[in-house]
């Protein structure tokens, strides 16, 4: 598709743009907005919070990669560092 074809739905005239308003409306919309920003950002803290509570599983599987030095364990990859945290997909 070459970028000539692509045509937008919308002409640039009909695009929604943000009501204007007086001063004092605005200030009390941008407040709210504070409001609902500041609550969003202590529900991340708190989701935050309860993911770095969440347990650990040890893992007593000897897996084994293609590292750099040929097959190695999860011990060598982490080079006799006795702490290796892997992230797993929720």
């Amino acid at each position: 598709m070459d970028i000539g074809e692509i045509k937008l739905e919308m002409e640039p005239s009909q695009m929604n743009h943000p009501r204007i308003v007086s001063e004092a409306e605005w200030l009390i919309a941008r407040k709210d907005f504070l409001t609902r920003e500041k609550e969003l950002t202590r529900l991340r803290d708190e989701v935050s919070r309860h993911r770095r509570e969440l347990p650990w599983v040890k893992i007593d599987k000897q897996y084994v990669f293609d590292g750099p030095n040929g097959k190695e364990t999860l011990a060598d990859l982490f080079d006799g560092r006795g702490l290796g945290v892997v992230g797993m997909p929720l």
